[in-house]
């Protein structure tokens, strides 16, 4: 028998239908989102009402079915599709005696088993934290699963402390201390993407929902234009794969040069103090020249998706950057591939190397627009400039002559006004 199946925890989803358009697709979510937390979804338990019961969230009548469901189901968790009260959500464990957990428990659970860096764990646990201080008084059997080590006294002990062990006096001292230690690594990162932008590298970051294809559209242009010294970055069918924000050099054919970050994914209702703690790490995006947002074209929902990607740049202060859409995995569409729309939309399949090249040449007409091109007389005595020029510009004619090399040469504004007197 399969150990995985074994291991899997049986819940029930539930959820409140007050009217909102995008109800059944949140509900649909949801279900992947508990099974990217290796849980099994054996029921679900929906209520038409205008709005929540506020001592129990679902109507009476329906608290005692939901309790039969999971009982029937042999279902130890249920979760719900919203963010739960203190009082709610102690009062549904109550009368449920089952463990409940809501919509922005289970997010920070995932967050915590799938954080890998220092920063990132830091990240989810403050998070974590500001989401269980209003709620120690829910009862002892609550709990807060997945607490990620590193820093702070954490330890991988998979459970976390009931509220019997860790008073609100504590849980604000460990805050101020994970902060303290994100504020040195942010500042350490800052230095970093200083650097970049001292060396006039333009920047694109790829943005978008989770499991769109942003790691599997990093990885194949970094196969194909990346450095034996670039790695590719985890990818996975999954929601939130990957939350580290990883940054690669890529160099094009022509010699031109830029910076590829991927960013962590979104998703609908992403708690707001995930989105705080992880604004560092999206900062990458915030100070890109070029946003790439990633649509998985082959999902329906894709139109949702794009509208929650774009109200969480905002909530997180990122706006004014140009953007293209790249609408992903067309090969799981009937639709035609690659294509071209317009000037900042392209159909694509990340696993094609045409598809790659297409894209490729949207972000370059971006990102190299203010490119110039010029013609060089460089004297023979000074041939580190032509190496120079060999290795960062576009050299599109070379002439050897009697005072020197002339070159045809396509290269930044930067690089322009470095090699203005060498202009004929």
């Amino acid at each position: 028998m399969d150990t995985n199946i074994q291991s899997e925890e049986l819940v029930i989803i539930t959820g409140l239908n007050t009217g909102q358009d995008n109800y059944d697709y949140s509900m649909t979510e949801l279900e992947e989102l508990a099974q990217a937390n290796h849980m099994k979804v054996v029921n679900r338990v929906d209520q038409v009402i205008d709005r929540p019961n506020p001592a129990t969230y679902f109507g009476k009548g329906k608290v005692a079915e939901i309790a039969e469901v999971a009982a029937a189901n042999h279902a130890t968790t249920i979760i719900t599709n919203d963010e739960l009260t203190p009082s709610q959500l102690r009062n549904l464990e109550d009368e449920t005696g089952t463990r409940i957990i809501d919509r922005t428990a289970l997010i920070l659970e995932i967050f915590a088993t799938r954080a890998q860096t220092k920063e990132a764990k830091l990240q989810v646990q403050i998070a974590q934290l500001q989401y269980r201080l209003p709620r120690l008084q829910t009862s002892a059997s609550q709990r807060l699963d997945q607490q990620t080590g590193g820093g702070s006294g954490f330890t991988n002990r998979g459970a976390g402390e009931t509220k019997l062990e860790m008073d609100r006096r504590v849980i604000k001292r460990q805050i101020a201390h994970i902060r303290q230690e994100l504020s040195e690594i942010s500042k350490s990162e800052e230095t970093k993407r200083k650097q970049r932008v001292k060396s006039n590298i333009p920047t694109a970051a790829l943005v978008g929902y989770t499991n769109a294809g942003k790691s599997t559209i990093m990885n194949g242009l970094v196969r194909r234009y990346g450095t034996s010294d670039e790695k590719v970055v985890f990818e996975k069918n999954m929601l939130f794969a990957t939350l580290d924000t990883s940054v690669r050099r890529l160099t094009l054919p022509d010699q031109k040069q830029f910076l590829l970050s991927d960013t962590v994914g979104f998703v609908s209702k992403l708690p707001t103090n995930l989105v705080e703690s992880f604004k560092s790490t999206l900062a990458e995006a915030a100070g890109a020249d070029l946003l790439i947002q990633v649509i998985d074209y082959s999902d329906p929902h894709y139109e949702e998706m794009m509208k929650t990607t774009a109200e969480t740049l905002k909530q997180i202060g990122i706006d004014n950057i140009p953007m293209i859409n790249v609408f992903n995995k067309a090969d799981k569409t009937e639709i035609d591939f690659p294509v071209l729309e317009g000037d900042d939309q392209v159909v694509i399949s990340a696993r094609q190397e045409e598809s790659l090249d297409l894209l490729v040449s949207v972000i370059r007409r971006h990102l190299f627009k203010d490119y110039v091109t010029m013609n060089l007389l460089i004297p023979f005595s000074e041939g580190q400039q032509v190496s120079y020029l060999n290795e960062h510009t576009n050299i599109i004619e070379t002439e050897y002559q009697n005072e020197g090399t002339l070159l045809k040469v396509e290269m930044s504004q930067e690089d322009a006004q470095r090699f203005a007197k060498y202009e004929v």
